[in-house]
């Protein structure tokens, strides 16, 4: 009897998934900003106002990165640069994935990324708001390492403006933040 190689098998032993294309994460092009929209849009479902084109995220400082496969954008992080009193913050504003690569990795992939993009950039911290009790929201960034926190100077400020438009009438939402150790 011949002897194939062992099977791959993930962390909690259960034999791999066999993904069909590899994802590639790197900092977005020019080219890839036409997708963003509509892969959070298609992440998000219906909402009550449109995503912001991939031009206008591009502007605001921070940096975006993308998750493809096969050439086609299926996923997004974008950090944006908050004042914050005396100095900045990075702040991870969103993250998205189509659904059809959810549950493989790619999202862990892109705040992977992010985290290390901002730590290099030379932040010690990595915020975000969310929604306390949805496992792909909150639970989610906690299994990556971040924590909840009370909210203070502009993520104060952030938070307002998101009841303001009535984020919270879908759920808590909370602040949470990464510690980005040196290396």
């Amino acid at each position: 009897m011949a002897r194939g190689s062992p099977q791959r098998r993930d962390l909690r032993g259960a034999p791999r998934r066999a993904s069909h294309h590899l994802i590639t994460v790197r900092a977005a092009r020019p080219s890839d900003l036409r997708h963003l929209a509509g892969v959070e849009e298609e992440a998000d479902g219906a909402s009550a106002s449109p995503a912001p084109s991939g031009g206008e995220r591009a502007d605001q400082p921070g940096h975006l990165l993308v998750a493809s496969s096969a050439g086609e954008v299926v996923g997004f992080a974008h950090v944006v640069l908050l004042p914050d009193g005396h100095g900045v913050r990075a702040h991870l504003e969103q993250l998205s994935v189509l659904p059809q690569h959810g549950r493989r990795g790619t999202g862990a992939r892109l705040v992977a990324a992010a985290a290390a993009e901002a730590r290099w950039s030379g932040f010690d911290r990595l915020s975000l708001c969310t929604y306390r009790d949805l496992p792909w929201n909150a639970p989610f960034y906690a299994r990556l390492g971040f924590e909840v926190v009370e909210p203070t100077g502009v993520l104060a400020e952030l938070r307002e403006r998101e009841r303001a438009l009535g984020l919270d009438e879908a759920g808590e939402r909370v602040v949470m933040e990464l510690a980005l150790g040196r290396r």
